[in-house]
């Protein structure tokens, strides 16, 4: 009995040593991150198909993990080895097993920016998501066709000018050019829901004249604090059966025209066109660009003012006057 009790120690102690080393194993090789070169970026793409051997060998080959093989095991270990998903990933810093099991396993995909500079029309739109690497000019200025995306807020939007809020994006490569454009219409949505829509009911201003004084807002001015008196400039015009005369839409017609929209011309003014502001009375025929937040505010909020007449003093604001002797005085002073 002294035997067999000696004996049961004996496993004990060798069962608990095995178990201590198999926990301080664990904690080495599957815990302890692995420490790359200082401020290296390692960046891999696991592919649709890839195994757990393939995916283990490109991270060992990336410095991303010291030995891949600990990786395999641990995933076999985990049951997770079905579970990896294909992508671009990027690493930036130490990681463990552990750490890289749950970034390919849960999808942590690097992400890639696509911005939409505030006041960008359609056709810089779509240099702006081609540039990003999503598709090409052609097949964004398509997605831009797309007007089922707005038809309940806009039913006369012939495109999806004006509904693309500008803003930068994160998303995983592989993404189409059509789920970028869905992204750019469903933030403009949940913008406009933040109380935008009923603010623009009480007044009885269609979705679409709301947007389109704001692209005009946005064109105009970058100064925030200036875009309440530009939109009151605007709505004191309206309300008169005044011309706008806003050089922005004269510079849409020559985009629409397939021209430089950058200088205008003689010619522009005279250009028949329903986004000419200096041929045609009220708004133009739609927006002619993508406004922020605060231009959407400001068409719905404009400043008590009485001014008519505004002018660039060339310095990213403006001089405002409430007639036209003033403002040709302006005028002479900021552009002569």
């Amino acid at each position: 009995m002294k035997r067999i009790l000696i004996g049961l120690a004996v496993v004990l102690v060798v069962g608990c040593g095995a178990a201590l080393f198999g926990m301080r194993w664990i904690d080495s090789r599957i815990s302890s991150p692995h420490a790359p070169e200082a401020g290296a970026t390692r960046d891999i793409t696991i592919a649709r198909g890839m195994n757990a051997r393939s995916v283990a060998a490109a991270l060992e080959q990336a410095d991303v993990l010291e030995d891949g093989r600990d990786l395999v095991w641990w995933l076999w270990w985990t049951d997770l080895g079905a579970s990896i998903q294909a992508g671009d990933y990027r690493f930036d810093e130490a990681v463990s097993v552990e750490d890289v099991t749950r970034i390919i396993t849960e999808g942590r995909v690097r992400l890639f920016p696509v911005t939409l500079p505030e006041g960008s029309n359609r056709w810089q739109a779509a240099i702006a998501i081609a540039s990003a690497g999503f598709g090409d000019e052609e097949a964004a200025l398509r997605s831009f066709m797309r007007v089922d995306l707005i038809a309940d807020l806009d039913p006369e939007g012939t495109d999806l000018e004006g509904y693309l809020f500008p803003e930068t994006y994160l998303v995983p490569s592989g993404t189409t050019t059509d789920q970028v454009v869905d992204l750019m219409v469903a933030a403009f949505r949940e913008t406009w829901d933040a109380g935008l829509g009923a603010r623009a009911s009480e007044l009885g201003w269609s979705v679409r004249e709301v947007v389109t004084l704001a692209s005009l807002i946005e064109a105009e001015t970058p100064s925030a604090d200036e875009r309440g008196l530009v939109s009151a400039v605007f709505h004191n015009r309206l309300e008169r059966g005044m011309l706008l005369q806003t050089d922005p839409t004269v510079l849409y017609a020559r985009w629409l025209a397939g021209k430089d929209g950058r200088t205008i011309y003689m010619s522009d003014l005279r250009r028949d066109s329903p986004y000419n502001t200096y041929l045609y009375p009220g708004l133009p025929a739609g927006p002619i660009g993508s406004p922020r937040a605060s231009s959407l505010d400001a068409a719905l909020d404009p400043a008590e003012s009485d001014f008519l007449y505004f002018v660039s003093r060339n310095d990213g604001t403006h001089a405002f006057s409430t007639n036209l002797r003033d403002h040709n005085t302006l005028v002479n002073e900021y552009q002569r």
